[in-house]
């Protein structure tokens, strides 16, 4: 009898052992974690769901509300990792379910735990590419479609379930699977990151005492249903840990507040913003008549909003993020919080306009061919332009260690001292202290 695909998933997510290379990047996993998350966890940056989270959700003795706490908190920000094969963020689900479970049963092995979030990390990949290019386009948010199952692979390899019980729990995360990309812009957003991982923590609760969900068939729908004819399912098993997803092409860590979807465009006015100052502009308000942004048709899928009126807004608003980017050089996180758009900035955002570049190929068919091509038009009749692709911008190094530096300075001292203690993650007794920090 053939093998089922849900059923040869379940036995490979225990078949392969990373190496310290992989432990290694892990590790730089969880320092980007805490630098998002904690900001928000601590009340340093202002969120306009958290309160509704907390008071909805309590978490005495209770492990998922915990999870969907954890999740809610460390994506809040939308400063947290993104997977481009995942197309989505998956550390914010895997860890946030990895936590409360470690916490809850008093598992602190720690290479066991990091390779737990490598097989999570490893399956997001997989899940991105077996589920085709339509998916996301379809108006669907990885994170909450792909993350349940991702965190609960990851869960399963951390508690060391049977085959049988992954199969379920993996079957039960898919059929809870759900999100709309719509929500972007809104506190529902990192909302659906705590609801995947309450899900990823129901799905292996359910399976551990045994629950009669579908063993067999369930993954194999889920890419049918959700693949809109573009699934591709053996990317599941095909050429595990060669290299693991984790290296290649690795986890991707946000240097800007804003969705990644504008990071080119803020990178390119950037250097428009240099520009100018060599030609000797002051005044970049009197001086810029108006903006063009092009990019391939439906590069702006996820930053749609053209008319911010918060900073969560903004942080989906290529036009927001390109004029505070030439205005003020950075992108401040504070800036892109649960506050008022600066309305200057918004004034002059105005000018900004859309041009999808349509001799380049559709961005869902492969949105690592991205660009973002950024011209200023200037009052004397000048013209100058900018472009930069999102593999540049993939390229450029980040500081995960000055970034998990900079949240902390935003903490209470003698908070930011407990977690400085446990950022290295080099024994078990760091991930008991840090499991205790994040869950009790």
């Amino acid at each position: 009898m053939d093998i089922s695909l849900t059923a040869e998933f379940a036995e490979i997510l225990f078949t392969h052992t990373p190496t310290d290379k992989e432990r290694d990047a892990a590790r730089r996993g969880i320092q980007d974690f805490l630098a998002s998350t904690l900001p928000v966890f601590y009340g340093s940056l202002p969120d306009e769901g958290k309160q509704a989270v907390l008071d909805s959700f309590p978490a005495v003795k209770s492990v998922e509300n915990t999870a969907l706490r954890l999740g809610y908190l460390s994506h809040a920000l939308d400063y947290d990792d993104y997977h481009a094969a995942f197309r989505g963020h998956p550390s914010t689900v895997i860890l946030s379910s990895l936590f409360p479970l470690s916490f809850a049963l008093g598992r602190y092995r720690v290479d066991d735990f990091l390779d737990a979030y490598i097989i999570g990390v490893e399956v997001a990949g997989r899940l991105g590419r077996a589920i085709g290019t339509r998916h996301y386009g379809m108006g669907l948010h990885s994170t909450a479609t792909l993350g349940p199952i991702a965190a609960t692979a990851a869960c399963c390899r951390w508690l060391k379930l049977s085959r049988e019980q992954t199969q379920i729990a993996l079957g039960l995360a898919a059929t809870q699977s759900s999100g709309l990309r719509a929500q972007f812009g809104s506190a529902t957003k990192p909302l659906h990151s705590g609801f995947a991982a309450r899900s990823a923590v129901n799905s292996v609760q359910l399976a551990m005492v045994n629950f009669p969900g579908q063993e067999n068939g369930v993954l194999e729908s889920f890419l049918n249903v959700f693949g809109y004819h573009a699934e591709q399912p053996r990317q599941l098993l095909a050429d595990w840990a060669m290299p693991w997803r984790i290296i290649e092409p690795g986890l991707e860590f946000k240097r800007y507040p804003t969705c990644g979807g504008t990071h080119s465009a803020a990178e390119a006015a950037f250097v428009l913003r240099q520009r100018c100052v060599e030609l000797g502009v002051d005044d970049l308000y009197t001086a810029i008549t108006r903006i063009e942004v092009s990019f391939p048709p439906g590069a702006d899928t996820a930053p749609n909003i053209c008319c911010p009126v918060d900073g969560v807004q903004a942080r989906f608003s290529l036009e927001y993020v390109i004029v505070d980017a030439l205005v003020n050089g950075h992108l401040a996180l504070k800036h892109y919080t649960a506050i008022p758009v600066d309305s200057t900035l918004r004034s002059f955002a105005a000018r900004v306009k859309r041009c999808p570049d349509f001799s380049a190929p559709a961005d869902e068919l492969d949105p690592d061919r991205r660009f973002h091509r950024v011209t200023l038009f200037l009052s004397d009749g000048q013209q100058i332009s900018h472009c930069v692709t999102r593999q540049e911008t993939a390229a450029i190094y980040t500081d995960v260690e000055e970034k998990l530096a900079l949240s902390l300075t935003l903490l209470p001292p003698s908070i930011a001292e407990q977690f400085s203690a446990t950022i290295t993650l080099d024994s078990s007794e760091e991930l008991e202290q840090l499991a205790s920090l994040l869950c009790s």
